[in-house]
């Protein structure tokens, strides 16, 4: 849609869809109406809920410090939609700008938002998936489910993976005085998204904390006993552990099966868009009436050398999301790019972990402030010769600090005197992440080459 006119037609009276009512879909549906539109608008849902907050889930919800249904997303303003909640998409006519729904239902678009998301990935087999005990941790009633073991006094908890849930999940029983064992496949936890260097802080955090920590580490079955009920789990090395609670946390799937046969340019690794957010179909050709926004889009980002990135962050599904309606509320002229620096946050073991950038694209890794060992420490990233990321065990100060040297795309490694603490002579050391091609369990930033069609590179985000 271009020039004056049609412009106008779409902010009095056309019609926007934006398929997913999480944060992105909410968070775009409020820029749309501050932006001037007064058209119809439709949010499409698959949960029962209006939008809710996930962070908590894994954090206060676990620890019996908030409500899974006191969780809801606050609102900015007024959206005055119309809702489909717990209808899922089943399918997308972009000829006729019609989306359909799970019921039967039919919804037609002017302007089309895709905001579907992830969810978690499963246990492979169905069978020991479904036994009573075994959970996932994604949506509410996740947290629901896995919040009420918790509170039954389980023997023993079995999280599979330590990225950030499985290490967040094993950090709340722990704080709740629960047992609780993790199995890694990788060296150490969180070496998808931080390396190995910082992994092995990990390691010995939770060691600390009292947490069975088995890496390298494979669960080859789950059993149940005559009820049905998850009592054991066999692993790679030959132990079994008993527990009596297990959660599965073995990365996340991006929400595009929906979209099969559709002519989009989406699959497992999500729906590849431009940088101002409008999707591109399987041709490689970009449409301007379809959007997408946060973790099932993949954009390139010029930081980065404009490789497709697949961000599962929070403040990315904002920023996109705002990026997303704007755009669809401008003239070609008017757009602007999502450019925003990725950025995460987790609480464990009684500390608080941040990282800036993309630090899984870093060959080295250097401590410029504070000690390993103090577990107070900022961990600076390079990348062919510039600062690609930061990450920071209870030193936020420098965080912003180094996202201005990734905004400038700085040299690494960085040289400050007044600033980098780094005793006399330490040197950037291999940064030691994973080989991509061995699921581990994941990381938050998924690299997908330098265009929709390109396979040369992909990180797998999950592995049992």
């Amino acid at each position: 849609m271009s020039g004056d006119g049609s412009l106008d037609r779409l902010k009095r009276d056309g019609r926007v869809v934006v398929v997913g009512a999480s944060l992105a879909g909410l968070r775009a549906a409020e820029t749309l109406r501050e932006k001037g539109f007064t058209g119809s608008l439709t949010m499409v849902g698959d949960e029962p809920y209006e939008p809710y907050d996930r962070p908590p889930l894994s954090k206060q919800v676990l620890l019996g410090r908030a409500a899974p249904d006191r969780t809801s997303l606050p609102r900015r303003r007024a959206i005055d939609a119309r809702w489909r909640l717990g209808v899922p998409a089943t399918g997308l006519d972009m000829a006729a700008r019609r989306v359909r729904l799970a019921d039967g239902d039919e919804v037609e678009y002017d302007r089309l938002l895709i905001a579907t998301g992830v969810r978690a990935r499963p246990w492979p087999r169905e069978s020991e998936a479904e036994l009573d005990g075994v959970f996932v941790l994604r949506t509410r009633d996740d947290a629901t489910g896995l919040a009420r073991a918790l509170g039954q006094n389980p023997r023993r908890v079995l999280v599979i993976g330590a990225g950030f849930t499985g290490s967040e999940i094993a950090s709340a029983c722990r704080e709740r005085g629960i047992a609780v064992t993790v199995a890694e496949r990788a060296a150490a936890p969180l070496v998808g998204a931080l390396g190995g260097v910082v992994g092995q802080v990990a390691a010995e955090l939770q060691r600390e904390h009292g947490v069975d920590l088995r890496c390298g580490i494979m669960v080859t079955s789950l059993e149940g006993d005559s009820a049905n009920r998850v009592r054991a789990a066999h692993l790679s090395d030959g132990n079994t552990v008993e527990a009596d609670v297990v959660v599965v946390c073995l990365g996340a799937m991006r929400n595009t099966e929906w979209l099969a046969g559709s002519g989009l340019g989406a699959g497992p690794r999500g729906i590849a868009c431009d940088a101002g957010c409008r999707a591109f179909d399987i041709r490689g050709i970009v449409t301007d009436d379809v959007y997408v926004a946060g973790d099932v889009a993949r954009s390139p980002h010029p930081l980065f050398g404009y490789q497709f990135l697949s961000l599962e962050h929070w403040g990315n599904a904002v920023a996109q999301a705002e990026t997303a309606a704007h755009n669809m509320m401008s003239d070609s002229v008017d757009r602007r790019p999502h450019i925003w620096v990725p950025a995460f946050w987790s609480s464990q073991f009684g500390v608080n972990i941040k990282s800036v950038g993309v630090p899984s694209m870093g060959t080295e890794i250097l401590i410029a402030q504070g000690a390993l060992g103090e577990r107070r420490f900022t961990g600076v990233y390079g990348y062919q010769g510039r600062v690609i990321g930061a990450v920071t065990f209870d030193q936020t100060k420098w965080l912003q600090f180094y996202q201005q040297l990734i905004e400038t795309t700085a040299p690494f490694p960085p040289s400050f005197p007044t600033v980098d603490r780094r005793p006399e002579g330490q040197r950037p050391v291999d940064a030691d992440f994973p080989d991509p091609s061995v699921p581990t369990s994941g990381p938050t930033v998924t690299l997908t080459g330098y265009s929709p069609a390109d396979r040369r590179m992909t990180f797998t985000p999950a592995g049992h």
